[in-house]
């Protein structure tokens, strides 16, 4: 029958093995996470690089488009609607489809929330992203909505197929005012408002002059889809502003992590080293 000094080694080893093997499977989780961690963190890198270059097209298309913004505005500044109490209102919210760009959608989504309680209107929208949100409480003001526009830089001709498809299915209404992200700078935007009036509405507002009904009907959707066109570019040049932004944040926060990741494996394999040390050392000792 063996002696109790002669099992006794054999069983510290045994017991010692146990948070041995355990280690090593913390130890590989954290290795596997940190591989995880890497990779993401070069996939938002080449994202915001991607964004960085797209950048500067949209910045220069919303210069251009700007101009034409503010001739149309400078129509409509002395052409608004006296009647403020019996006007339909159209709230058209112009966003996008696409995501990973921070609170872009969801700044829209507010502001047409505040100003649906202020004055209620039926609800038209651009994008998936800002729908997917006001649907959930406005289900039932959606008049029309769109998607797949300005995954590129936005065009005239996408603005106008928007403003042909409001006239003739849009309902009812005296004015438009279009919700769409106003560019500050690279790192800064807001949401705002811009007023379209009707055919109508513009052939009285101007009645001291002599206009066919066709031609204020022409100038009314010209306007309209300028607008259109110009809210468009001007939100594409804000997303891609905000999505630059959110991928540099993410990127930031990827390296913290690994950083973390990093510290916690090279402990873990330290304590595993030295418990191995101490398990050889006790059982040389031992023998």
């Amino acid at each position: 029958m063996f002696s109790r000094a002669a099992v006794r080694p054999a069983v510290s080893l045994a017991r010692a093995a146990k948070p041995q093997q355990a280690g090593m499977a913390t130890l590989k989780e954290i290795d596997q996470r940190l591989k995880s961690v890497k990779n993401i963190e070069k996939i938002t890198k080449s994202m915001k690089v991607v964004a960085s270059t797209k950048l500067t097209r949209a910045e220069k298309a919303m210069r251009e488009a700007k101009k034409y913004g503010a001739a149309n505005n400078e129509i409509f500044k002395h052409t608004a609607s006296e009647e403020e109490g019996g006007k339909k209102v159209l709230y058209l919210a112009v966003s996008s489809d696409g995501g990973l760009c921070g609170g872009i959608h969801s700044g829209i989504t507010r502001y047409i929330k505040k100003a649906t309680a202020k004055t209620p209107g039926s609800i038209a929208i651009i994008g998936d992203k800002p729908k997917a949100q006001i649907s959930r409480v406005f289900s039932k003001d959606i008049k029309v909505s769109f998607n797949a526009i300005g995954k590129d830089v936005p065009t005239f001709a996408e603005a106008s197929a928007v403003a042909d498809e409001i006239v003739k299915n849009g309902g009812d209404w005296d004015e438009i005012r279009i919700v769409s992200n106003h560019y500050l700078s690279a790192i800064s935007y807001e949401p705002r408002e811009t007023t379209v009036i009707s055919a109508p509405a513009l052939a009285k507002s101007i009645g001291g002059y002599e206009m066919e009904d066709d031609v204020s009907k022409d100038l009314a959707e010209f306007a309209l889809a300028n607008a259109i066109y110009t809210a468009l570019v001007e939100g594409h040049a804000a997303e891609i502003s905000a999505r630059r932004t959110a991928m540099e944040n993410a990127s930031n926060n990827a390296n913290d992590m690994m950083g973390s990741l990093q510290l916690q494996y090279n402990r873990g394999r330290q304590a595993v080293i030295t418990t191995e040390l101490i398990d050889i050392i006790t059982g040389a000792s031992a023998l």
